[in-house]
């Protein structure tokens, strides 16, 4: 265990985030928490798919609450409805992956995905920017 901790904590030191994939199962153990530079929690698509189980919700909601208690992010696998996308916004979750956004894609049509978003928040901000401007006019 202490040679992976020292090679991924050489590799924190030159700027490499390191993930806990499927956070909550499998070998994905709270003492990783410790013993590891981990920067982001990945919690498990399996607790996002049954939000509706109260059971499943308080797990999710303590384990955003424990990630940033010790400053990392989170992020949710899974999220496929508008639904769990509002409740995990709720909780203050960072990040989110899932059909909600995007199926899976090669390479170049992730690269056209990400264009045209950004392309979407260059217009918005463009659009609000000049409404912002002209109400500044409008009180002269």
């Amino acid at each position: 265990m202490d040679r992976e901790r020292d090679r991924l904590e050489q590799l924190s030191r030159i700027g490499v985030l390191v993930s806990v994939d499927d956070f909550g199962t499998g070998y994905s153990s709270i003492n990783y928490l410790k013993r590891f530079p981990i920067d982001i929690l990945k919690i498990d698509q399996s607790f996002v798919q049954s939000l509706n189980s109260e059971v499943d919700a308080s797990i999710v909601r303590a384990i955003v609450s424990l990630a940033h208690s010790l400053r990392l992010k989170v992020v949710a696998e899974g999220v496929e409805t508008q639904e769990q996308l509002m409740f995990l916004r709720s909780l203050g979750c960072d990040q989110y992956q899932g059909f909600q956004f995007s199926p899976p894609l090669p390479a170049a049509q992730f690269v056209d995905l990400v264009r045209e978003w950004q392309r979407d928040e260059d217009e918005q901000s463009a659009a609000e920017s000049t409404r912002t401007v002209s109400k500044l006019f409008a009180t002269r």
